[in-house]
């Protein structure tokens, strides 16, 4: 009986030490999710101000996080933002958007202000943050 014990604890040990590496570090979720915000912004504008909806930069942070991370933007969405819900991230996502829009004086007042240009830095900022992870 006494082996059993020992052997259900060394077991239970071994889950917990799986389950501890495979928890990304708070550095990690702070940068899947600075990383999702940044490509949202820059597919947001391309949709709302040139009518391109491909949601390219998001599918590119998903091959990314995928290929490096093994977690998807799905994933991050639900399991790293406040809301634990991708679709209550992507509708703040959006309306946080929308009111930048507004408050720059839509798309033309955010082409002048060079928003695009400062979107896409941040963007790729977060994919070089994300690669240079351990």
């Amino acid at each position: 009986m006494k082996q059993l014990h020992m052997m259900i604890g060394a077991g239970l040990m071994v889950i917990s030490m799986f389950i501890a590496a495979a928890a990304p570090d708070e550095l990690t979720r702070q940068r899947c999710v600075e990383a999702v915000e940044a490509a949202a912004a820059v597919d947001f504008y391309h949709a709302q101000c040139r009518g391109d909806v491909s949601a390219r930069r998001m599918d590119n942070l998903n091959k990314l996080l995928v290929s490096s991370r093994r977690i998807t933007v799905l994933a991050v969405k639900d399991d790293y933002f406040p809301e634990r819900n991708y679709r209550h991230v992507e509708k703040r996502l959006e309306r946080d958007f929308m009111a930048l829009l507004r408050d720059n004086g839509g798309c033309a007042g955010a082409k002048a202000a060079g928003l695009l240009e400062q979107f896409t830095t941040r963007y790729e900022s977060a994919l070089a943050a994300i690669r240079a992870l351990p």
